[in-house]
């Protein structure tokens, strides 16, 4: 059993300023910061790293009572036998990882924790909390870039697999991925990436795990499980298309997206997936049988929200493993699918469509799928995106719509 003290105060401050201003001091980061929800994590440094929570016993101390806050960044498929690009392998297997300090903001205020192996020294406290009150207005920086072009004619070739396999019975659909190497025109950091798209106009949840030297983040609107005591939400995310130029445009493209068989047919296999998991393990459970619009800033999606109440048991942990990956990230089912993708793609996805996301000491939290996302080390890196293949898919289409969503993480790019 590891013994953790955790001391949480009150801070006035803007949380990712604070975050800026400490930042430099510590070489592992996380965030996980929901744009248009209190629900806003940031950790420096690493206290401890635990294969399970029922490893650890935390004291609190301070004036207020948080709940010690894990952060966890899992792969697509960590079984997968090929090597990872040498940017993700870079990262360390673990699974969850409390920071030495983390910047919180939720519905019931900001917050700074500070988390030891050892009775909090005070000193510390009152130091992080000077800084907090000290820390300067953030401010944005373009970085430019040029990226490398990927092959056209290779895609095509695994649609052709995909979709053979698809007419031979073995799959009903298949998510495959496209990724492209970036190269900036001078050094980044992390903190320059994480302002740009909690700023920027990327729509969802941003999340960044830095190690070293690597780091590896970008901003996703897929929820895969949020969990508050017994009540827990997913989300059914699945079908594209273009955002449009004006308001008429985007309205006309979405009434056309939500006709679209091909689409909601992919759209459901993802519902059926999620209420079949949902009613194995929850009760009260409420999966509308008709999607809604989901708008973003590039593209716009089919999106069902799922909600229930969690069996007396079953943990958040349990309810990630139980959903990832969807149809929506490898295909259906999901496990064939998987061994398609081993042999069609040239690649092995690292944290791209993993789980990222938080659980804190009491087992509340919530996980996001790592959509829309890149990997750096601050000169170079990959950026990464996908779409779900079935037998109505056209290769030029998928590819084309792969640059739309590409559009998001590269953003992170843009300052103001």
């Amino acid at each position: 059993m590891t013994k953790i003290y955790s001391f949480t105060v009150p801070v006035e401050a803007d949380i990712v300023d604070a975050f800026c201003l400490m930042q430099k001091g510590f070489t592992d980061q996380f965030a996980y910061y929901a744009k248009e929800r209190p629900v806003r994590c940031l950790g420096l440094g690493r206290c401890v790293a635990l294969p399970s929570l029922e490893d650890a016993e935390c004291a609190y101390e301070g004036p207020v009572r948080e709940a010690a806050v894990f952060f966890s960044f899992n792969r697509f498929d960590a079984e997968n036998p090929a090597p990872a690009d040498e940017l993700f392998s870079s990262f360390p297997q673990l699974r969850f990882m409390l920071p030495e300090i983390v910047l919180l903001e939720n519905e019931r205020g900001r917050f700074l924790q500070v988390n030891s192996l050892g009775p909090v020294y005070p000193g510390r406290v009152e130091r992080f909390l000077r800084l907090c009150a000290d820390a300067p207005a953030r401010t944005r920086v373009t970085v430019p870039y040029r990226l490398e072009d990927d092959s056209r004619e290779e895609w095509r070739r695994a649609m052709a697999s995909a979709s053979a396999a698809i007419e031979a019975g073995r799959v009903q659909k298949v998510v495959l991925s496209r990724r492209k190497r970036l190269v900036a025109e001078h050094p980044f950091s992390s903190k320059d990436l994480l302002v740009n798209l909690i700023d920027g106009d990327a729509r969802g949840t941003v999340i960044l795990y830095r190690y070293a030297d690597v780091f590896f983040c970008g901003c996703t609107p897929e929820l895969l499980v949020r969990k508050r005591g017994q009540q827990v939400e997913s989300m059914c995310l699945a079908g594209t298309c273009p955002a449009g130029a004006d308001e008429a445009e985007r309205a006309e493209l979405a009434a056309a997206l939500m006709a679209d068989p091909k689409n909601r047919a992919e759209h459901d296999y993802v519902v059926r997936f999620v209420r079949e998991v949902f009613n194995r393990v929850c009760y009260d459970v409420d999966v509308p049988d008709e999607p809604q619009i989901m708008s973003l800033e590039h593209v716009q999606h089919l999106h069902t929200p799922a909600v229930a109440h969690v069996l007396e048991g079953v943990n958040l942990w349990d309810l990630v493993g139980d959903l990832h990956p969807t149809p929506a990230t490898a295909g259906l089912p999901v496990g064939e699918a998987m061994m398609l993708l081993r042999s069609i793609e040239a690649y092995n996805r690292g944290f791209y469509v993993g789980t990222a996301g938080f659980v804190d000491a009491e087992g509340d939290g919530e996980f996001s799928v790592a959509l829309r996302t890149g990997v750096f080390d601050g000169e170079v890196g990959w950026v990464y995106a996908g779409c779900g293949i079935v037998g109505a898919s056209d290769a030029d289409a998928e590819f084309d719509e792969i640059d739309l969503k590409l559009k998001t993480v590269l953003s992170a790019f843009e300052g103001e």
